[in-house]
């Protein structure tokens, strides 16, 4: 589930760091495909550098001036590997660029509050989509390769409790759908299904919020289903299920 939340954390293993320093007269940087471009994670190298997602580092140039306004790096093979716009040498605007030349990652800022951030696989097909509010990732969405969604993450804008959460096998099939249907009360309804894909419902039943334990409690009676299709009812009270 959500296989990229490491996405930014992954960048403090990297030993790939900004050694060169760069000025508008200068090359641009060069480097090696297989040093920066990792299998899972893509291109995280510049994460660091953007502060609308909890960067706090900073690009220097040459003379060891914060980078301003655009900068480019290229592969050793010439091709774009990440063009960004800089102020006071953190990020603003940027894309990054697999070497067959298609984006990997394309973050610009909505609005005063709001940014995006798009991750692609290499054929060019949307892998990722999240929607930062106040830096934090509101709103997130992984795809398969084959454009089924993976994986949807809502929460509120101050992070406080989720409005849905919902999982999908790669054939579309539904594994998990966790819903807010009552936000006065913070009551979500959860429907489980088969971990093979088959989208057959093994149980469902209501759930709450609890602000005490910061946690998602069973809470109400739930039916759960067999193989067969056969159900039994339990009762659960606070995240304990009553005999």
């Amino acid at each position: 589930m959500k296989k990229f939340i490491l996405l930014f954390a992954f960048t403090g293993c990297l030993q790939i760091m900004f050694a060169q320093t760069f000025s508008k007269d200068a090359p641009p940087a060069k480097y090696s495909a297989a040093k920066v471009v990792d299998p899972t994670y893509g291109i995280t190298m510049y994460e660091k550098l953007n502060a609308k997602t909890g960067g706090d580092s900073v690009r220097h140039d040459r003379k060891g001036y914060a980078c301003q306004e655009w900068v480019t790096d290229i592969y050793e093979s010439g091709k774009i590997l990440h063009r960004g716009y800089y102020e006071d040498g953190q990020l603003k605007i940027y894309k990054n660029y697999y070497e067959n030349g298609t984006v990997e990652r394309s973050f610009k800022q909505v609005d005063f509050k709001r940014c995006n951030m798009q991750l692609f696989y290499p054929d060019g097909k949307l892998k990722s989509e999240i929607t930062y509010y106040d830096g934090a990732p509101q709103i997130w969405t992984d795809y398969y390769p084959n454009g089924q969604i993976e994986y949807y993450e809502e929460n509120t804008k101050d992070m406080e409790y989720l409005i849905a959460r919902k999982s999908y096998a790669e054939n579309g099939k539904p594994l998990e759908i966790f819903e807010l249907v009552d936000e006065k009360k913070k009551k979500y309804t959860k429907k489980e299904y088969d971990e093979n894909g088959t989208g057959k419902l093994r149980a469902e039943g209501p759930m709450r919020y609890s602000a005490s334990m910061l946690d998602y409690q069973k809470d109400g009676v739930w039916t759960v289903y067999d193989e067969k299709g056969s159900s039994r009812k339990e009762k659960w009270i606070k995240g304990e299920e009553v005999k």
